[in-house]
């Protein structure tokens, strides 16, 4: 099950790392979406609850698009 959610949290952020947009702002906005899908979407196939893979990958794909250079 650990290795369902860490396959989950890698997925997550490199889907928030992919996210479009110019401005940190934009990026950590279009990241935290991704990054909340692949998260809910995961949690969903590996029996966990999507709103809290939804919460995880929201805030990994949010913080990984702040973060990243356009």
């Amino acid at each position: 099950m650990t290795r369902k959610i860490a396959f989950g949290m890698a997925l997550a952020t490199l889907l928030g790392l992919g996210a479009c947009g110019y401005s940190p702002g934009e990026r950590a906005v279009t990241g935290g979406l991704l990054g909340a899908g692949a998260g809910a979407g995961v949690a969903a196939v590996t029996g966990g609850r999507p709103a809290t893979g939804a919460l995880i990958g929201g805030g990994v794909g949010a913080a990984g698009g702040a973060l990243t250079a356009p």
